[in-house]
C-alpha cells in the first residue's frame, strides 16, 4: 500500500490500513482538511465546491465520500460526474466555485486514486497552500456541520459547455477542420476522454472517428502513461485504419499524444511546440515550459521573434510563469497544452482543436508537418538514492563543476550546452535523482546522461 502526501494533492493505491493506503479514512480527512483551508481562504463558512472525477473503477466509491465530506463540512457541492482534469477545472469558475477537487490519479495504474485539489480560479494550489493543509490534516483540526448547516447536493454535466468553449476559441477554424474532412483515431485508454473526445471531433465536424478503448470502464487497456512503449497495438491500429492522425489522452485528458498517419510516434515533447507554433503564427507574445521539456519550444518561439521562459517543473510553476511572463501559450513536455485564452491548465481538448486547425490550414500529412520541426532527443533516467547521500550538496559540486556553461537552480540544476542539456532534480515523490538529457540524437543525449552519471557516482 503507497499514500503520498504532497502539497499538490493526496494519491495512494486503493485499501490497506489508515495512513498506509488511500483509505476511507483518509479520504475523509484529507477532504475534510481541504474544507476547511477553502473556509479559511474565502474568509466564509457556506462553500459551493465542485467535484468531478476520472473513469477508474475507484472513482465512484471516493467520489461519494468526498462528496459526503464536504456536505458534512457545511459544503454545497456541485458533483459533475464523470469529467475531464480540464472540464472541472473550467466548471469551478463557471459555478464561481470556492473550490474543486478532482478524483484521479492521472497515469498512474488503476489501482492508485488521488484527491487533486484546486482554489477559487479552477487552478491547482501553489506550495503555501498545500502546506497548510497538510499541516490541518495532521492535526485533524477542522470541525463537521451541525446538521442544520449541513452542505446541499446538485448535479450537472459539464462536457458539452467545456466542448463549446474550446469551438468558441478565436484560433479554433471549425470551418477549415469540416473542409479537410478528417478522419481522426482516439485512443482514450478506457477512461473520460471516451466520453470528451468523440464528442468534440463531432462538435468540429468530423464524420470519421475511429475510437480505440473508449468504454469509460476503468479498466485501462494498456499502461495509461501515453508513452511509445505504450502504445503499440495503437500505432497498429492508426496505421491500418487509413486514419489523417491519431490522439491518445491519459485517464483525466490533461496530457495529449498525438500519432502520425503512418504510426509513427509525433513525439510528446512535440504537441506543445506544434500547437505553439500555430497559436504563435496568428498571436505574436511570450512562450513558457518546465527546465525537463525539449529546446524546440524555445527555438519555435525565437523563429516568431519571441521570448521563451523556463519554470519549475510542476503545472503550478508554469501557470505562475506564464502569468509573470504574459504567455500566449505553454505547458509541459508530456503532451500538456496549457492555453490562457481558454483557461490556465494543461487541456487536451484545447490542445487537439488547435493542433486540428493547425493540420488543416498546413495542407500537410502529418508526418510531414512533424518534419518541420527541429529534432531533439531525451534520454530519461534515474539514480536510486541512500539515506547518507546529500543530495543539494550533491547538486551544488555539479553546479560548481559546470560553472563556465549556462546553469539554472531553480529546481535542481539545468546545465545547458550549445546543442544540448542536462538537468538533474530530487524527486517529490522518490527516493531518487531523475536526469534528463537532450541533444540532437538519441545517442548524444544518452551519452550526456551517462557522462554525468558518472561523475555523480564520482562524487558520491
Amino acid at each position: 500500500m503507497t499514500l503520498i502526501k504532497s502539497i499538490s494533492g493526496i494519491r495512494g493505491t486503493i485499501g490497506g490500513k489508515p495512513g498506509e493506503g488511500l483509505s476511507p479514512l483518509d479520504v475523509v480527512k484529507f477532504t475534510a482538511s481541504y474544507a476547511s483551508w477553502a473556509k479559511q481562504s474565502a474568509g466564509k463558512e457556506k462553500l459551493k465546491i465542485v467535484v468531478g472525477r476520472d473513469a477508474r473503477i475507484s472513482g465512484e466509491m471516493v467520489s461519494s465520500i468526498v462528496v459526503s465530506t464536504l456536505c458534512g463540512m457545511g459544503c454545497d457541492v456541485v458533483n459533475i460526474g464523470l469529467a475531464t482534469t480540464p472540464t472541472t477545472e473550467i466548471a469551478v469558475t463557471e459555478e464561481r466555485a470556492d473550490g474543486g477537487i478532482i478524483l484521479t490519479a492521472s497515469h498512474n495504474p488503476k489501482q492508485w486514486n488521488a484527491l487533486k485539489l484546486l482554489n477559487n480560479k479552477g487552478e491547482f494550489l501553489n506550495a503555501a497552500e498545500g502546506e497548510i493543509i497538510l499541516e490541518i490534516a495532521e492535526a485533524e483540526d477542522f470541525n463537521f456541520s451541525e446538521v442544520d448547516d449541513l452542505g446541499e447536493i446538485s448535479e450537472k454535466d459539464y462536457t458539452d459547455i467545456h466542448v463549446q468553449q474550446v469551438l468558441e476559441l478565436d484560433l479554433v477554424d471549425v470551418e477549415a477542420i469540416k473542409k479537410a474532412e478528417f478522419t481522426v483515431a482516439i485512443d482514450a485508454v478506457n477512461s473520460v476522454g471516451g466520453i470528451a473526445m468523440p464528442t468534440l471531433f463531432k462538435a468540429l465536424g468530423i464524420k470519421n472517428v475511429v475510437e480505440i478503448n473508449c468504454e469509460a470502464t476503468g479498466h485501462f487497456a494498456h499502461t495509461p502513461e501515453p508513452l511509445p512503449e505504450n502504445l503499440i497495438e495503437t500505432s497498429e491500429i492508426i496505421r491500418n485504419s487509413k486514419v489523417d492522425v491519431g490522439f491518445v489522452v491519459d485517464p483525466d485528458v490533461d496530457r495529449l499524444a498525438i500519432i502520425n498517419e503512418d504510426g509513427s510516434m509525433f513525439n510528446e515533447e512535440y504537441t506543445l511546440v506544434a500547437i505553439a507554433d500555430y497559436v504563435l503564427s496568428k498571436t505574436p507574445g511570450n512562450t513558457v515550459s518546465n527546465l525537463s521539456s525539449s529546446r524546440a519550444l524555445r527555438v519555435i518561439t525565437e523563429k516568431h521573434g519571441q521570448s521563451y521562459s523556463a519554470s519549475a517543473v510542476g503545472e503550478v510553476n508554469v501557470v505562475a510563469k506564464m502569468k509573470e511572463t504574459n504567455a500566449v501559450i505553454g505547458g509541459e513536455g508530456n503532451g500538456g497544452v496549457i492555453y490562457p485564452a481558454s483557461h490556465s491548465g494543461r487541456d487536451s481538448l484545447v490542445g487537439a482543436a488547435l493542433f486540428l486547425t493547425h493540420l488543416a490550414k498546413s495542407g500537410m500529412k502529418c508526418s510531414e508537418l512533424r518534419k518541420t520541426y527541429p529534432d531533439y532527443f531525451i534520454s530519461k533516467n534515474k539514480i536510486e538514492l541512500t539515506p547518507e547521500i546529500d543530495v543539494d550538496q550533491l547538486l551544488v559540486q555539479l553546479k560548481e563543476k559546470h560553472s563556465n556553461e549556462q546553469v539554472t537552480d531553480i529546481d535542481g540544476v539545468k546545465i545547458d550546452f550549445e546543442n544540448s542539456w542536462v538537468h538533474l532534480r530530487k524527486s517529490n515523490t522518490e527516493a531518487i535523482i531523475r536526469i534528463y538529457a537532450e541533444a540532437d540524437s538519441m545517442e548524444n543525449a544518452e551519452n550526456l546522461a551517462k557522462s554525468v552519471i558518472d561523475q555523480i557516482k564520482a562524487l558520491i
